[in-house]
C-alpha cells in the first residue's frame, strides 16, 4: 500500500486509525506504540518519496514532554519515520516545543481529537461552531505553531473556521474534514479505497468501491476450489499435458 500511495501523494500519516481498519477496534484506544511502530517501518520499506509521520498513540506523550520524547524517538529510530504527530493544542505546546528543541520534527493535530473524544465519550462532532469554540481553537492552532510544529492537522471544523486557522499560522494547515480552505488534504486510506465500510463520515469521498470487488473476487475463487476446476492444469507444475 505504502508503495501505490508513495506515487502520488507527498505525505503518508501512519495513522492509529489502524486500530479501527486493520485491527478491528472499536475506537483508536487500544492502539500501542508497539503497533505503530511496527506499521510505520512497515510503510517506510515502502515508501521512498514521500514524508513519512508517525501518529503517537494515546497515553504515549500526553504524561510529561519526556515521556513524549522517549516515544518519538523510539518511533524515529526503530520505524525509521520522519517525525510524529500528536493531538492537541495549547495544553501540549510545551511538548512540542521539547520535541522540536530536541531535533524531533512535530505535526499537531487541533480541531476534533480523536482520540480525546474516545477518551471522554463527547462524540465525534464539527467543531467550532460557537465564538468560543472558535476562538479555542484558533489559539491552539497558534500555540502549536508558535510551538513549532512544521505543519498542523485541522480536523472536523467548520469551513469558516478552517479559513480562520489557515489564515493566522505560516506553517501548513492539513484538512481532514475541515473544507477546501487548507493548504493539504488527508484521508484515510481504506476509506478512499472503499475498503473500510462500517462508517462513513461526511467528509470522505471514496474514490473506489473495493471491498464488493474483493468479496467478489474471494467468493469466485472458493466457488472453483470446492468445484475443483482451481488449480487447473495451466497453475500446476508439471502436469500433464492433454
Amino acid at each position: 500500500m505504502a508503495r501505490l500511495l508513495d506515487q502520488s501523494v507527498d505525505l503518508i500519516l501512519v495513522g492509529d486509525s489502524v486500530g479501527m481498519v486493520v485491527y478491528g477496534f472499536e475506537t483508536t484506544l487500544p492502539v500501542t506504540l508497539d503497533m505503530m511502530v511496527q506499521h510505520g517501518a512497515a510503510v517506510t520499506r515502502g515508501a521512498k518519496h514521500a514524508c513519512v509521520i508517525l501518529d503517537l498513540p494515546f497515553g504515549t506523550y500526553q504524561g510529561s514532554p519526556a515521556q513524549a520524547y522517549c516515544s518519538a524517538a523510539r518511533a524515529l529510530a526503530e520505524a525509521g519515520v520522519a517525525g510524529v504527530k500528536i493531538e492537541g493544542g495549547e495544553s501540549m505546546a510545551e511538548t512540542v516545543r521539547f520535541l522540536v528543541e530536541r531535533g524531533i520534527p512535530v505535526l499537531g493535530h487541533i480541531g476534533l481529537q480523536p482520540q480525546s473524544a474516545a477518551v471522554t465519550g463527547g462524540g465525534f462532532r464539527a467543531q467550532g461552531r460557537s465564538e468560543e469554540d472558535k476562538a479555542r481553537i484558533l489559539a491552539d492552532a497558534r500555540a502549536v505553531a508558535a510551538a513549532g510544529a512544521f505543519a498542523v492537522v485541522v480536523e472536523g471544523v467548520t469551513e469558516s473556521l478552517a479559513r480562520g486557522v489557515t489564515d493566522a499560522v505560516e506553517i501548513p494547515t492539513i484538512g481532514i474534514g475541515a473544507s477546501p480552505h487548507c493548504d493539504g488534504q488527508i484521508l484515510v486510506t481504506d476509506d478512499v479505497i472503499g475498503l473500510f465500510t462500517d462508517f462513513k463520515p461526511r467528509f470522505v469521498k471514496r474514490y473506489a468501491e473495493l471491498a464488493p470487488q474483493i468479496a467478489t473476487a474471494i467468493d469466485a475463487y472458493a466457488e472453483e476450489v470446492r468445484a475443483r476446476r482451481f488449480p487447473a492444469a495451466e497453475h500446476t507444475y508439471g502436469a500433464a499435458k492433454k
